[in-house]
């Protein structure tokens, strides 16, 4: 057993050392062979340039006739493989247009057009639709679209109709002694901005005379602010020494109609019938009468107790300054003055000077 293994071995590295010669064999060949080609290449290449100007006519004659019969030889069947119509080379065709064209491709839709519209348009609010989404579908601010309106609230009736404005702003109806100054002034927006919106028309593109009853467009206008003096006066008598309970009651009567917010930090109860406005606990009025900042006729609560509540946009105030207040006593009626879209009061408890969320308060 062992000497047949030993055998078969030695057979073995006899094979390996046979191709390993011939390998080396057919290499070694190879490459005479290409030293031998290199050299013989070179005579012929050194004896064509010798003899190029004799040769050229032939070869170039003997091109063109092979290039000749390949094309006539070809030609009946590139004919036959591509059929079409007589050509007229002096016949001028018309351009061709498209009569119709159709895409199976799912990706190809219409997109609405970013370029700004020229009029006031209406849009029928859909199920789900806010006052909010609505501004966002037409890139303009939910603002704009509650004064043309004249929303209250950010939910709306699904099938109203609403007037959606081309750009953020404020659309004015020009009355006899306007210009475009005031309606700037009015508006808080920029009379060169007026004038340059493309969609408003002038009767005098010189000195831009307006026409009574035509609509302007005013760009980032915003609505005045509604200061009208309400009734202020003393109808709540002083209530004495006062200790606050901590507990917070109701302010008033209506329907949540924006929470608090890091951007909006209290708490909105809109009611068109404007009912009272009362204290939420007891304490001492800091603050009763108008708030230049936006919250109009306000009223401002102090605690004692480290708390304090501002009701602001009232229509009448019925406390002081100074005087002091029971839990439940009126402070004044909802209202719709100051920076206000509409009759609601603006709500806002504040402990140790941080403004929190009322509504984990009131009970």
């Amino acid at each position: 057993m062992e000497k047949n293994l030993e055998f078969i071995l030695e057979v073995w590295e006899e094979i390996k050392t046979f191709f390993f010669e011939l390998a080396n064999f057919i290499l070694k060949s190879l490459h005479i062979s290409f030293l031998k080609l290199e050299e013989r290449k070179g005579v012929v290449v050194t004896a064509l340039y010798r003899k190029r100007g004799k040769l050229s006519r032939t070869l170039s004659h003997s091109g063109m006739a092979a290039i000749t019969t390949l094309g006539v030889m070809l030609a009946p069947l590139i004919a036959q493989e591509f059929p079409g119509k007589a050509v007229n080379p002096w016949e001028i065709s018309a351009a061709p247009s498209v009569l119709s064209a159709s895409t199976d491709d799912p990706g190809i839709d219409t997109q609405i057009s970013s370029k700004v519209r020229d009029s006031i348009i209406d849009y029928e609010v859909q199920s789900g639709d806010t006052v909010t989404l609505i501004a966002d579908k037409f890139g303009i601010s939910a603002d704009t679209i509650r004064w043309e309106n004249d929303l209250t609230r950010d939910t709306i009736k699904v099938g109203k109709t609403l007037k959606i404005l081309p750009m953020t702003g404020v659309a004015h109806t020009v009355v006899k002694g306007d210009t475009v100054y005031s309606i700037a002034k009015k508006y808080d927006a920029d009379v060169q901005a007026i004038v340059d919106f493309p969609f408003n028309t002038f009767t005098n593109d010189e000195t831009f005379e307006l026409a009574i009853g035509q609509t302007i467009i005013v760009p980032e206008g915003v609505m005045p602010v509604v200061s009208a003096t309400p009734r202020q006066r003393q109808m709540t008598p002083n209530a004495g020494t006062v200790t606050a309970s901590g507990q917070f009651v109701w302010p008033t009567q209506g329907t949540i109609t924006q929470r608090f917010s890091w951007y909006h930090p209290g708490l909105d109860i809109a009611n068109r019938s404007l009912p009272p406005v009362v204290a939420a606990d007891s304490g001492r009025v800091i603050y009763a009468g108008w708030d230049a900042s936006g919250y109009g006729y306000m009223v401002l609560v102090d605690h004692g107790n480290g708390y304090k509540t501002r009701y602001a946009h009232l229509s009448q105030i019925m406390v002081i300054s100074g005087q002091t207040i029971g839990r439940g006593a009126a402070v004044g009626k909802v209202g719709n003055t100051g920076r206000s879209t509409g009759p609601h009061l603006h709500f806002e408890i504040y402990l140790n000077g941080v403004r929190v969320n009322p509504l984990g308060y009131l009970k």
